[in-house]
């Protein structure tokens, strides 16, 4: 989708402090989109969960200010600020049926009887729930509440929908059928999502763009692809997806490529941010970049070392090997035509391209040389 349409939310330099100190969302300024579907995204503690819940209402912001749609919505309760919402634990009401559970925000608008019965009508068809109106959440699946909650935060038509760790309580295969299931509704009904989770997969699957926070900031904001084929900082390389990071030192750069010395291998690699000579680096690399080659100079990089371990998962075999200098890089092989037998000790020559290679910039600086 387009992302450089007019903001639809905004967050301005917010802040949220809990003792008067310490900050856990250090002046945070976000942009998200009309019809967008942006996923905070980071470890817990990261500020992700505070952010959405400063914009729901639940919390209030030390400094700055949220809008949506130009309406400040910085001090207004959670019940005026026309929003959805959906939480990992459901928050259905028990003693309601599922047809009351879904009518619920319709009678607190106080909006006519046929009005609400025909909405309630519309959004469990649209749940494929209709059979189980009379039924109570204990009678019904995980998954199966997950849509009555999702149903719930849609059926009054909010401008914004927000879920916080929505399909968190689920299974693996439940929880993968539920993604897409939020997917086409967001497709199909030009929703506006802000979600939260820490599970990587999920995030790059479901998402326009993701933000990657750390420490109450926002590292990366992106489509997904880019946060995972382009990270931009060494925490966001290691937090999305797997990535084997080497330890090196900068020794040449030409516009935007590099070369840092890993122990004694010169590694041609993307440089990111402005690293120069004698800086620290980060030599950041996905495992399924790495292939197995037969011979020195097939790739940009080729480097000698030792398989450690082989585990064998069917469609591919993950390596761990290990460089002279003791350094390990794990290596996700394809099994294509029956791929060739390695063994614990078996020497392996390693290759990969130099624009699957980023060097990022890691704390210290060794001198200019």
């Amino acid at each position: 989708m387009n992302t450089e349409t007019r903001s639809f939310v905004n967050f301005h330099e917010v802040q949220k402090s809990y003792d008067g100190s310490s900050l856990v969302v250090k002046s945070l300024s976000l942009d998200i989109a009309k019809g967008e579907f942006l996923t905070m995204l980071g470890p817990s503690g990261s500020g992700k969960t505070t952010s959405l819940m400063m914009l729901a209402g639940f919390e209030r912001p030390t400094g700055g200010k949220i809008t949506v749609a130009g309406r400040d919505l910085t001090n207004l309760p959670p019940h005026r600020r026309d929003i959805g919402m959906v939480f990992q634990n459901y928050a259905l009401f028990p003693h309601m049926t599922i047809a009351e559970n879904v009518a619920f925000p319709l009678v607190a608008r106080k909006m006519p009887k046929p009005e609400i019965e025909s909405r309630v009508r519309g959004a469990l068809e649209r749940i494929r729930m209709s059979s189980l109106g009379n039924r109570r959440p204990a009678q019904l699946s995980g998954g199966q509440q997950q849509r009555v909650a999702l149903a719930r935060a849609l059926v009054f038509e909010p401008s914004l929908v927000l879920m916080d760790e929505p399909l968190g309580a689920l299974d693996k295969q439940l929880r993968e059928h539920m993604q897409m299931e939020i997917k086409h509704l967001h497709g199909e009904l030009g929703l506006t999502v802000v979600y939260v989770t820490h599970d990587q997969d999920e995030a790059l699957a479901m998402s326009d763009r993701v933000a990657v926070f750390n420490d109450g900031i926002i590292e990366q904001v992106g489509p997904a692809r880019a946060i995972y084929e382009a990270p931009e900082t060494a925490f966001v390389s290691s937090f999305v997806g797997e990535n084997n990071h080497l330890q090196g030192i900068i020794s040449s750069v030409t516009r935007d490529m590099c070369v840092a010395a890993v122990g004694k291998i010169d590694v041609q690699c993307v440089a990111v941010g402005s690293l120069k000579r004698g800086d620290r680096a980060i030599v950041s690399l996905r495992p399924e970049r790495v292939s197995l080659v037969q011979e020195d100079g097939s790739s940009a990089n080729t480097v000698r070392a030792v398989a450690k371990e082989v585990v064998y998962f069917g469609d591919h075999l993950r390596l761990s090997c290990q460089l002279e200098d003791g350094q390990t890089v794990t290596v996700k092989q394809p099994n294509r035509n029956g791929i060739a037998q390695i063994s614990v000790g078996q020497p392996v020559l390693l290759g990969w391209q130099a624009t699957d290679a980023r060097a990022l910039a890691s704390e210290g600086v060794v001198g200019n040389g």
